[in-house]
């Protein structure tokens, strides 16, 4: 069954991978050399999709320093078409859809094959930041030139537990489009239940409206600088956890654990729920010990996860006898 059949009949426990493309300065030789080395390390996970993140500068959503410097880097689509081709699974391209104006939205949903092809937009970092295009004109575009190519959106539990109205977002977003959800990275493990719950219940009290699949990024933290970096980005880490990261004898080992910790929480209570899931892994820094613990958790995960799993079923059961 492929990925976006899953999707659409929320048949997902998925596991995604997801990447920074090269720095836009990079050799165009040391560019092919990179998307090979990474399709070589990453076929052995036998992923469901992989993810091309598209990176903007955020300064005016947080104005404190960066602790990681922002450097441009090869924009997403063009990376997967020039480079990436020859990688045997579908590939999830986030735009930032503010950077582009509507002719090269356009010019670009209109080239992509579907059946390879899924994309999640994201709007403005701040309502300050000035834009092309805005996340509703987009959304909007996609499904007048595209409604084949399926999209996801961003699902921010810390948002949620700042003004409890993430769940609403979700179900504008699924409504303007959206098939499936992909968070921000997650290290609260309550704060992502309690923005799943909400979510799913109000589906409850819409028929029509089944709960789309939610993606839950996890992503490991080898030093105090990454951790700052995950703080700057907006990404919420418990107090104890913090200083538990601090402390340990071996920081990256002790979030490899503590990720996985928290998954097999999420599994067990998405499970329970009955609402279709999987886990989307990242390396926020460019350091080879953490992209190496990145991987060995995406290794870890596939052993977890029900790959062909029966989360459809019992989603429809529950949600329409409700």
């Amino acid at each position: 069954m492929d990925l976006q059949t899953r999707l659409l009949e929320r048949d997902a426990e998925l596991l995604f991978f997801a990447l920074t493309p090269p720095r836009a300065t990079t050799p165009p030789a040391r560019i092919q050399e990179i998307a090979d080395a990474t399709a070589a390390r990453l076929r052995p996970l036998e992923l469901d999709a992989l993810v091309l993140y598209d990176i903007d500068e955020e300064s005016d959503r947080n104005p404190e320093e960066r602790p990681f410097p922002f450097l441009p880097t090869i924009d997403p689509g063009d990376y997967l078409e020039r480079h990436l081709r020859k990688f045997h699974a579908p590939v999830v391209v986030y735009r930032s859809v503010g950077k582009y104006d509507d002719s090269e939205l356009k010019t670009w949903l209109c080239a992509q094959d579907a059946r390879q092809t899924l994309t999640v937009f994201v709007g403005a970092s701040s309502r300050e930041t000035p834009v092309k295009t805005t996340l509703v004109r987009a959304q909007a575009m996609r499904t007048e030139v595209r409604p084949d190519l399926l999209l996801g959106g961003v699902a921010i539990p810390e948002r949620h537990t700042r003004n409890g109205e993430e769940h609403v977002r979700l179900l504008t977003k699924q409504s303007a489009g959206c098939s499936f959800f992909v968070t921000q990275v997650v290290y609260d493990a309550n704060a992502a239940k309690n923005l799943v719950s909400d979510y799913y219940y109000e589906c409850t009290r819409r028929p029509d409206v089944p709960p789309a699949p939610i993606i839950f990024t996890l992503s490991v933290c080898g030093s105090v600088k990454t951790m700052r970096f995950l703080n700057w980005l907006g990404v919420d880490l418990p107090r104890w956890l913090e200083n538990e990261l601090v402390h340990a004898e071996d920081t990256l080992q002790a979030s490899l654990d503590y990720a996985l910790a928290t998954a097999t929480d999420l599994i067990a209570y998405c499970r329970g729920l009955g609402i279709p899931f999987g886990f989307n892994v990242e390396s926020v820094s460019i350091r080879r010990d953490e992209i190496d613990a990145s991987i060995e958790l995406a290794a870890d995960l596939r052993k977890l996860l029900r790959r062909a799993g029966t989360t459809t079923r019992h989603v429809d059961r529950v949600h329409h006898t409700r």
